[in-house]
């Protein structure tokens, strides 16, 4: 199978950020109707690699690799965003993890939620520069929170920009389990488990070879290799049962899990694209009963 390889990004951010900023793009541009996720601001946030980076799903958009990305990324944001707003949860704190060039807070009207974004302070940096230049404001119920995951206390540090610690909070952390140790993923989990009770993440992992189909195991060998040579290797592949142990662990009860073909409504894959369901990865849904301690 041919690997596809991106440009270089700027050194001071994640590539993945930008990547899968592009999937996101990309679907709205390679793909048919119905699509799976509207990102209408992820191919402005891209600044000038957008011509570049889109290239390739324009020009390849029928490849089971770029086909692949955006199936992944559409799959998890959508998962996500549905269990956000819901509008039963009463939930108004949105905690996103390695936020990356996520527009969440830029592309739905401000008021419901006060959303605190997450992530390393160069790639923050960069973020705002490429929202400056796409000219969007950024409103007053955002906070960027920066973090070197590796040394800073998550818990403390969001605390302190501003999130009610006494009130419950929605966690999206997407696209980062797989490139952190076990230890790492149970670290973060634990101080996830000191939020209100009540509290919600949904968090997504690569599944281990055996549980990926022929398709999931085509894309992990062709993206695999590619992630390690850009400095991004993936160190973690986890079972549902697994994940599920882990949230179990940090206090969390597991409200459900989902694989790509169960994440969205079955009618969404009757298609005429090139998008196709994966056994790739999975999604955790959990909350932090109430009451608990």
């Amino acid at each position: 199978m041919t690997t596809v390889d991106f440009p270089a990004n700027p050194p001071r951010v994640s590539r993945t950020a930008f990547t899968a900023a592009a999937a996101r793009a990309a679907h709205l541009l390679v793909d048919a109707e119905p699509f799976l996720f509207s990102d209408t601001l992820a191919a402005p946030l891209l600044g000038d690699q957008a011509e570049e980076l889109l290239a390739y799903h324009r020009l390849h958009g029928t490849h089971p690799i770029l086909a692949g990305a955006r199936a992944e990324a559409v799959c998890r944001s959508r998962y996500t965003e549905e269990r956000l707003t819901r509008a039963n949860s009463g939930i108004d704190q949105y905690l996103i993890l390695g936020a990356g060039l996520d527009s969440f807070a830029y592309r739905t009207p401000p008021g419901r939620f006060r959303v605190f974004e997450v992530d390393h302070p160069a790639t923050q940096t960069v973020k705002r520069e490429l929202l400056d230049a796409a000219g969007v404001a950024v409103p007053a119920s955002v906070t960027f929170v920066p973090v070197d995951f590796e040394t800073d206390p998550l818990r403390e540090c969001v605390v302190q920009s501003g999130l009610d610690p006494f009130r419950p909070v929605f966690v999206s952390w997407l696209g980062v389990t797989m490139y952190l140790t076990r230890e790492a993923v149970a670290s973060t989990l634990a101080q996830l488990g000191g939020l209100a009770p009540g509290s919600e993440i949904v968090t997504d992992h690569l599944l281990p070879e055996q549980l990926r189909d022929a398709a999931g195991n085509g894309y992990a060998e062709a993206v695999g290799p590619v992630a390690a040579r850009q400095g991004e290797p993936w160190r973690t592949f986890l079972s549902p049962a697994d994940m599920a142990g882990l949230v179990r662990d940090a206090g969390f009860e597991v409200v459900g899990q989902a694989g790509q073909r169960e994440s969205v409504a079955a009618r969404l894959w009757h298609r005429t694209d090139a998008l196709r369901p994966a056994a790739l990865s999975a999604l955790t849904h959990a909350r932090l009963p109430r009451g608990g301690s």
